[in-house]
């Protein structure tokens, strides 16, 4: 999934969400956003209030959790891992399953080193540094 801005990315999810409750056909990546939509019905009234929702920071000062930003790492994830890429994820992530009760669970241990390497890369202006992200991801796992 590659879209340009905040906007972008959330109509997305709200198309997905709409496609989704009328029944209509979805595109493979369409598909796995309709997925991590669904494992996360916590989120659903957010994508029930596009008007609401869409313009919403969702500021973590105020004990706020950006339920797009939270499903876009769950969909980054899902796509780093069937892509292989970095090179090597699919196995730490298999090696992480061994020690998680589902992959949704597995993906939420993976979130925190995703978060600190773009955090770390918007920081400094650069690419992520792949290989320190794998370091983290092997820590963990």
């Amino acid at each position: 999934m590659f879209v340009q801005d905040r906007n972008e990315a959330r109509d997305y999810f709200f198309q997905v969400w709409s496609k989704h409750n009328n029944n209509l056909p979805l595109e493979p990546i369409e598909a796995i956003i309709s997925d991590v939509i669904l494992e996360h019905p916590e989120y659903h009234h957010y994508l029930n209030d596009k008007e609401a929702s869409s313009q919403s920071d969702f500021k973590p000062e105020q004990n706020q959790t950006n339920p797009f930003l939270h499903m876009g790492m769950h969909i980054a994830l899902k796509e780093q891992v069937n892509s292989d890429r970095p090179s090597g994820i699919n196995s730490v992530f298999k090696k992480l399953m061994t020690n998680s009760v589902s992959v949704h669970d597995a993906e939420h241990k993976m979130m925190e080193c995703l978060g600190q390497s773009l955090w770390e890369a918007q920081r400094n202006n650069a690419m992520p540094d792949e290989n320190n992200y794998l370091e983290c991801l092997r820590r963990i796992s």
